[in-house]
């Protein structure tokens, strides 16, 4: 039987490069004590994939290389609402 935990990783602006288990599932990206924090359901017994987290304000150039497929996270404010972020990831394999 699987066991299944959520876990919570920290993200910062620009790159975050993780270390997931291979079929992570996203749950949520929010901020957490103005901090933005990524949700994750996953088996922490299945080998570990490199996954790559780009949070990008609004208004402001994502930078792409042309192989990427990204895949929109979800969105999150900090300050109240003065600052907002999206956050995109590559397509797990």
């Amino acid at each position: 039987m699987k066991k299944l935990i959520i876990y919570k990783y920290a993200l910062k602006p620009g790159r975050t490069d993780l270390q997931l288990p291979l079929r992570a599932k996203i749950l949520t990206v929010q901020a957490q004590n103005n901090e933005p924090v990524l949700w994750a359901l996953l088996d922490p017994d299945e080998p570990l994939i490199g996954r790559t987290f780009q949070v990008v304000p609004t208004g402001h150039p994502l930078q792409l290389k042309e192989q990427d497929a990204l895949l929109y996270v979800g969105t999150f404010q900090l300050h109240g609402g003065g600052l907002v972020f999206h956050v995109f990831t590559n397509e797990a394999p």
